[in-house]
């Protein structure tokens, strides 16, 4: 999990980094596009069988929509908000799947966990509401649209522990999504007319490649199978150090300006992630034995 946060936080900035070269949907989709066989090679080699009937199809199906959607609101919010500011917003994603696992899957919470939700809450409204000089009409709808692209990654996460899809291997349950997000972002990219005027940069086109073969080819098989294991909530509300690797290194890489309220809003939020991850006295449900919950 801390390998993939230090990815994780790394891959906003690399997706800005490469915007003046490929627009965001075109982005979005050529990575699909290339971790697709890197699943596949990956899959084979472990014997998996993509093309079995195993009745996964229906909510890899649903999965895949919110998938695809979700990168559509994450790629054209980092058009408009700054990567530090985006990386601090996606991984509000604990939040929702945490009050998801409550209502869906009957993972409980304890008091200490409701008040890191309670004060990671506290700490998006401050970042979001409190006005500042760099922040204006666009960069509040960027802000919002990587709010709506964590809560679809968190319903995303609720679906794949939640419904059969949880017995599939994790490269079929992250190739049903990767596979429906290709022709979203194909059709985002045509409504928004985007078009590649000039030849990429070696820069970018290295970055495109440890997005598609590292990032989601890798990162997010390992993700999925994490979370077809352990607890969701608390596998979820790990990552919130990721955004603490973000916004440091959207400083120094990115020169992303950091005013005090945004600083303290960052720290409310990883503050409240990091109550959420603390172990809970509250016996877990009995719907946590049926989904075969296994926590650290």
């Amino acid at each position: 999990m801390l390998m993939l946060c230090l990815t994780w936080a790394f891959n906003q900035i690399a997706v800005k980094l490469v915007l003046p070269d490929i627009p965001p949907m075109l982005q979005a989709m050529f990575r699909s596009m290339g971790a697709l066989p890197v699943l596949f090679i990956i899959g084979s080699l472990r014997g998996v069988k993509f093309f079995e009937r195993d009745g996964t199809w229906k909510p890899g199906l649903v999965a895949g929509l919110m998938f695809g959607i979700e990168f559509v609101l994450i790629f054209q919010g980092l058009r408009l908000t700054s990567a530090s500011r985006a990386v601090v917003f996606l991984y509000t994603a604990p939040f929702f799947v945490a009050l998801g696992s409550y209502q869906v899957l009957g993972e409980r919470l304890g008091s200490t966990q409701w008040l890191g939700l309670a004060i990671s809450f506290a700490g998006v409204a401050l970042a979001i509401g409190v006005p500042q000089a760099n922040v204006d009409s666009h960069v509040l709808l960027g802000d919002l649209m990587i709010v709506a692209g964590a809560g679809l990654w968190a319903a995303t996460t609720l679906v794949a522990k939640g419904t059969s899809l949880r017995f599939a291997a994790p490269e079929k349950a992250l190739g049903y999504q990767v596979a429906t997000s290709i022709p979203i972002l194909g059709l985002a990219a045509y409504l928004f007319g985007e078009t590649i005027s000039h030849t990429p940069s070696p820069q970018s086109i290295g970055l495109m490649a440890f997005q598609a073969i590292w990032v989601v080819g890798t990162t997010f098989t390992l993700w999925f199978a994490l979370v077809k294991t352990y607890s969701a909530s608390k596998l979820s509300a790990f990552t919130f150090i990721t955004p603490l690797f973000g916004v440091v290194g959207s400083y120094f890489i990115m020169h992303d300006h950091l005013s005090l309220a945004f600083g303290a809003a960052a720290v409310l939020v990883i503050a409240g992630l990091f109550l959420v991850n603390r172990p809970s006295q509250t016996a877990a449900a009995p719907r946590d034995a049926l989904l075969n919950v296994t926590k650290t």
